[in-house]
């Protein structure tokens, strides 16, 4: 158990100013400069590629090499139909959901800068009571107050816009960070403070250590699957969300048992490698770090997946924080549970040296 707080009010603003800029998938880079900009001081180097994932570097001519990993892009909507009355019809950039979308604010990015709109919903007083229509992709349309199309086009919008929404970060009861995109920025954040911790402490690590900011993780890992080419790493210990199953309409027998404040979640699926897996836990133990376990069936979903499979194939673990109400605006995860998961990275970082092949078959 964490005896102290690690995060500090600089942390806290940097995790402030990230969330709150927009970074959908495929737009990520103005959000990865602030990251950069952030973790400048811990890190030798930076890497980047072509379509925006960001490496922060330490002990670039070291070798044997071990990734930590985030993904930084958020889900949002894109532009692709506007009607004669000026309404727009969207289509998913990554998992948006349907549901929350009616009443709720956007941003449209346009060469000419943002575009406010409003997904609108049929007032209560104008629907059949008994036949109502659950919101879906067909029915929901963003209002930006256009009288016709020729007014939406005037404003710059246009099929293939990026939409967002512009909720922002917020602390509730003193320990919860809200905010929309936390999936998966606080996965940057976290692993960003791994590397100003090893740098606090004057930590002198015995390989090269990629601090990586990967993108297009909502469409299909794409992000993880460029840069893991890159840099081919020895290892790789990625961190993402999970669900808190403790909330509302969820069924813990099929969605498994993980609640926020009980630790980060160490994951079971085939791409995890079991003898990182049980270094990873082994170092909890040993230093008090409550954590919770989680099964994947066949994959985990994330980028553990992307990196665990490259290279003739990487040991690759899964820290992942628990997480409420995923993919909407208000996602919440515990501040004691950003700190643990912090902690348990960079302990275990601590125990790896380059004679760590976590091979099943040395006795």
């Amino acid at each position: 158990m964490i005896k102290k707080d690690i995060l500090t009010k600089d942390s806290i603003k940097f995790l402030e100013k990230y969330l709150n800029n927009p970074s959908p998938t495929g737009y990520e880079w103005e959000g990865q400069k602030i990251w950069m900009n952030y973790l400048k001081p811990y890190v030798d180097e930076f890497i980047t590629d072509t379509y925006g994932t960001a490496v922060g570097v330490i002990n670039p001519k070291s070798k044997f090499k071990v990734v930590i990993e985030g993904h930084s892009d958020e889900i949002s909507w894109y532009v692709n139909y506007v009607t004669d009355k000026g309404l727009i019809y969207v289509i998913r950039n990554g998992g948006s959901d349907h549901q929350i979308a009616p009443s709720k604010w956007v941003n449209i990015h346009t060469k000419k800068g943002i575009v406010r709109g409003i997904f609108g919903w049929p007032a209560i007083h104008t629907r059949t009571a008994g036949k109502e229509e659950a919101p879906k992709l067909e029915n929901i349309s963003i209002d930006v107050g256009a009288k016709n199309k020729k007014e939406v086009e005037k404003m710059g919008i246009h099929v293939g816009c990026v939409i967002t929404y512009p909720d922002s970060f917020e602390i509730l009861n003193k320990n919860r960070f809200v905010c929309r995109a936390i999936d998966n920025r606080i996965g940057g954040f976290m692993i960003a403070e791994v590397a100003r911790l090893l740098k606090k402490n004057n930590k002198t690590l015995p390989f090269c250590l990629y601090i990586t900011n990967s993108v297009q993780e909502e469409i299909g890992l794409r992000g993880a699957q460029m840069i893991t080419e890159t840099l081919k790493p020895n290892i790789a210990i990625v961190t993402d969300v999970c669900h808190d199953t403790s909330t509302p309409m969820i069924d813990v027998k099929k969605q498994g048992d993980n609640v926020i404040d009980k630790g980060p979640v160490i994951s079971y699926a085939p791409a995890i490698q079991n003898n990182l897996r049980e270094r990873i836990i082994e170092t909890a133990e040993k230093n008090k770090i409550p954590f919770q376990r989680h099964a994947s069936s066949r994959y985990t979903g994330t980028d553990t997946d992307a990196f665990a499979y490259s290279n003739g194939g990487v040991a690759s673990a899964l820290i992942s924080l628990p997480l409420r109400y995923m993919h909407t605006t208000v996602e919440l995860v515990s501040k004691e549970d950003v700190e643990n998961v912090i902690m348990l990275i960079y302990k275990t970082l601590l125990t790896i040296g380059p004679d760590d092949d976590f091979s099943y078959f040395k006795s």
